[in-house]
């Protein structure tokens, strides 16, 4: 049964990588059939980010009213259902109705999802998961790539995309029972939360237990600082993701060909990074992961700013960003049980995943912002800013559960 959810959870995390970069790949060409300009895909992706955000807030209370597997099957259901509904769409509109279902489905599966992830299975599953992602998200522009060069046009893409999630559904539903089963199947030492520490005895975040109210996971000690960690990580991931070809090309001089190749070396990078990362995960332990890849993040950062009239150490630097950036994600989601306790698990990572979705809509405009009124040079230095943030709120967490552990060690047996 173990094996059997896990392998299931493998094709849900390609299938959630899917959608992601459709709407990027499909809108030179969308935006001029539905006949608006080219900027309204920000109103898309805005609406897409709110219904995550609002849902990923609410999934701990569903999750557990519900249970992960069904909380799964229903939100790649809305999300399956949302991209038939952009294939037929013929008004900008429109497409924006069914965006929204699109981003409630998002933001509750993968907080789900990856709670179940960090609670039953051993670290280097949350790197090969989440590159597994990214595989997903590397596939769907070559689908809308197929689709448009075929003739076909960019609403069959959304057609194939969706319809395989239908399919993915339908295998959710006649999976629910097997669950329960995996996780109190699981192989001995699986059912853990890190590499650094045993997760507490507390009951797992699941069916049927205890609610933990929003405002009582936030005074959690520590909680405000894994958020605004995770938020400088994904506002990081963002912003390199949208500007740093743009970076290449207007301050370095970099040809756009050249350029656009190392910014898709940046994903492949995440991709593979995390990948790699999972042979090691369970050995190293999330904190030594998650401050490796600040660490690591830096030194591209470095790589980048440097004022040289070679361009190589800049666009090594770019891939050194990706690879840094690669486990940082998985393994804070994965220690969040370690971190909090198992109880609060579930709360923290769907305020955690809000956080996430906050800073990947944020950062890129804002940098934007600093970018026309500064320059770009200032890109190597944002994300500076942005690494050194991660860094060193994870550090302070990291410090702060020691004491904890230290103080639980010598306190008396109730």
């Amino acid at each position: 049964m173990y094996s059997l959810l896990l392998a299931i959870i493998y094709i849900a995390f390609i299938s959630l990588g899917l959608p992601d970069s459709l709407v990027g790949a499909g809108w030179p060409v969308m935006h001029q059939d539905l006949g608006v300009p080219v900027a309204y895909a920000g109103i898309v992706t805005m609406i897409i980010a709110s219904g995550t955000i609002v849902s990923s807030l609410a999934s701990e209370r569903v999750t557990r009213r519900l249970g992960t597997g069904v909380v799964t099957a229903v939100s790649v259901g809305l999300t399956a259902a949302a991209l038939v509904g952009f294939s037929v769409s013929g008004s900008f509109w429109v497409l924006c109705l069914w965006a929204v279902p699109y981003g409630l489905g998002a933001g509750a599966v993968d907080a789900a999802l990856n709670n179940y992830v960090a609670l039953h299975y051993a670290a280097r599953h949350m790197n090969w998961l989440h590159s597994f992602w990214g595989l997903g998200a590397s596939i769907s522009p070559f689908i809308m790539s197929y689709a448009l060069t075929s003739g076909q046009g960019w609403s069959s893409a959304y057609r194939i995309v969706g319809l395989t999630q239908v399919v993915l559904t339908f295998v959710l539903i006649v999976s629910l029972p097997v669950w329960g089963k995996a996780a109190r199947s699981a192989p001995p030492g699986h059912d853990v939360a890190g590499g650094d520490e045993q997760a507490t005895g507390l009951e797992p975040s699941g069916r049927g237990s205890t609610h933990v109210p929003l405002a009582e996971a936030l005074r959690i000690p520590g909680v405000v600082l894994v958020l605004v960690a995770f938020f400088a990580y994904c506002a990081l991931e963002s912003t390199a993701i949208l500007w740093a070809a743009t970076y290449l090309v207007t301050d370095r001089g970099v040809d756009p060909a050249t350029a656009a190749a190392f910014a898709s070396l940046f994903l492949i990078g995440i991709t593979g990074g995390r990948f790699l990362a999972g042979f090691f995960a369970d050995r190293v332990g999330d904190r030594h992961l998650i401050r490796g890849g600040f660490v690591t993040v830096g030194l591209g950062v470095v790589m980048l700013a440097l004022p040289l009239e070679t361009d190589a150490p800049a666009l090594v630097g770019l891939v050194a960003v990706g690879l840094g950036c690669a486990p940082i994600y998985p393994a804070i989601i994965h220690s969040t049980p370690v971190n909090f306790g198992r109880r609060s698990s579930q709360a923290i990572i769907g305020i955690q995943m809000a956080a996430a979705y906050t800073g990947s809509t944020l950062a890129p405009p804002a940098f934007g912002l600093v970018s026309t009124g500064v320059g770009m040079w200032t890109f190597p230095l944002f994300l500076a800013v942005l690494a050194a943030l991660g860094l060193l709120m994870s550090e302070r967490l990291n410090r702060l559960v020691g004491r904890r552990a230290q103080v639980d060690e010598v306190a008396p047996p109730s």
